[in-house]
């Protein structure tokens, strides 16, 4: 009878054949039905997007793709198993068929990002869709479906059930924590990937080796949880977390970037197709906003991100919970277009204010989107005591970090302007009464 542990891909780390290493060190599995996925034009698609996008404007060697990740992602995925395996609970409900569609999920998770993705989702326009929805035609058709069918023996519609349905049953639960959740396979990827090619130490500082030996399942045996001996790896986790948002995802300059993009996508989005847009990669996506774009607004802004020449808009001012936070609270978390209505009225009022001509996409106002970051709850199993216990319960750093609204200690709300304008702005002595104003006109 197989077990889990002979599952080819588990089986193959024990080998040293069919192998392909992967910053930093790392050897991940590749197996001939592996190697039928990655080959596969809807895999190879991702070898030219970018993980970080935008990121690269200010740390510029974060250009590792969504195809590295993704091989990452699984290389945890078969971690995650082999160390599961020994757990009896884990392998009473979880078998080997069941295995093999959470390592394809893995490893096919973000078949459907596009370019720039959430910094495009986090608009919520109508028409755009759901990523992990969007991902939906490359998995049910095409030649990932074929190799899913022929070589793994797997329903396409069985991944996009574990990527994006909701669990119903103890099985799905439990694969489903491993794949989104606080300790999930794409976390534990891409935090320590990210940091290392943005060249910064902040998302290396948790032990992953010893977070992965220290999983178990919680209390209710419906998802993820750690032994006692995993508590400090799980602590650093959390804390790595913020700092990365802090310090990469939401670095000034990069939100200045993505606000600019995002202004730019808003202009042209009743102009575009976006079924075919997102399935480019990069470069060609690059190329036909420019070209939507033309001469407009919002082919000044894709020309400073993209042209020859960078030109950032600058930074005016920044709000948070505890820098002005009653700005802070009437703009966090407000649907982007209403946003953009408010930067349209500011732009009106400092040109009056300046007596100067101030064009409404000449300012931009970045701020936390109306979704939030998933909170971090998870169970601890203490064996001296045979009791699970949650984590924020046990570790103050837990329970500062994470169940505090993380949103509002990471992502400030900003006012960026165009660089022609941000010297006579500086000298404004009233900007905080401008503002109130844009957004008392819009309501």
């Amino acid at each position: 009878m197989s077990t889990l542990l002979d599952i080819p891909e588990i089986a193959g780390l024990r080998g040293s054949a069919g192998l392909v290493r992967i910053p930093p060190g790392m050897d991940v599995p590749l197996t001939p039905r592996v190697r039928q996925l990655i080959d596969t034009p809807e895999f190879r698609r991702l070898t030219r997007i970018s993980q970080l996008g935008l990121v690269a404007h200010v740390y510029p060697a974060a250009n590792h793709t969504r195809q590295e990740h993704s091989l990452g992602v699984f290389r945890a995925a078969v971690d995650y198993v082999s160390r599961l395996a020994c757990d009896d609970r884990f392998a009473a409900v979880v078998g080997v068929q069941d295995a093999e569609l959470f390592l394809v999920s893995a490893l096919l998770h973000d078949l459907g990002h596009w370019p720039f993705c959430h910094p495009i989702e986090d608009i919520c326009l109508p028409q755009t869709p759901d990523h992990e929805h969007f991902a939906n035609s490359f998995l049910l058709e095409g030649e990932v479906a074929d190799a899913l069918r022929d070589d793994w023996g797997v329903n396409p519609r069985d991944v996009v059930t574990l990527l994006s349905g909701k669990p119903t049953d103890r099985k799905s639960k439990i694969l489903k924590s491993m794949l989104s959740g606080p300790i999930d396979v794409d976390k534990v990827d891409y935090l320590m990937r990210d940091s290392l090619h943005a060249g910064v130490p902040y998302g290396q500082n948790f032990d992953r080796g010893r977070l992965i030996q220290s999983l178990c399942l919680n209390e209710a045996g419906d998802g993820l949880a750690i032994t006692d001996k995993g508590k400090t790896a799980a602590e650093m986790m959390v804390f790595a977390r913020y700092v990365m948002f802090s310090e990469v995802y939401w670095h000034h300059t990069v939100r200045s970037a993505t606000a600019m993009l995002q202004r730019a996508f808003y202009l042209l989005s009743g102009s575009l197709d976006m079924d075919s847009l997102f399935r480019l990669t990069e470069q060609p996506m690059i190329d036909a906003m420019r070209a939507a774009a033309g001469d407009g607004p919002a082919g000044d802004l894709l020309d400073a991100l993209f042209g020859s020449s960078r030109r950032l808009y600058k930074r005016l001012a920044q709000y948070s919970l505890f820098e002005e936070p009653q700005l802070y609270a009437r703009l966090a978390r407000k649907p982007f277009p209403w946003l953009a209505a408010v930067a349209d009225q500011f732009a009106s009022v400092a040109s009056t204010a300046m007596s100067r001509v101030v064009a409404p996409h000449e300012v931009l106002f970045d701020a936390p989107p109306v979704g939030l970051e998933v909170e971090f709850n998870l169970d601890v199993y203490f064996a001296k005591d045979r009791a699970y216990r949650r984590l924020g319960d046990v570790s103050p750093v837990v329970r500062t970090l994470a169940r505090e609204q993380f949103d509002d200690y990471v992502k400030r709300v900003r006012l960026f302007v165009h660089p022609r304008l941000a010297d006579d702005m500086r000298d404004l002595r009233n900007l905080p009464e401008l503002l109130a104003e844009a957004i008392d006109r819009v309501g």
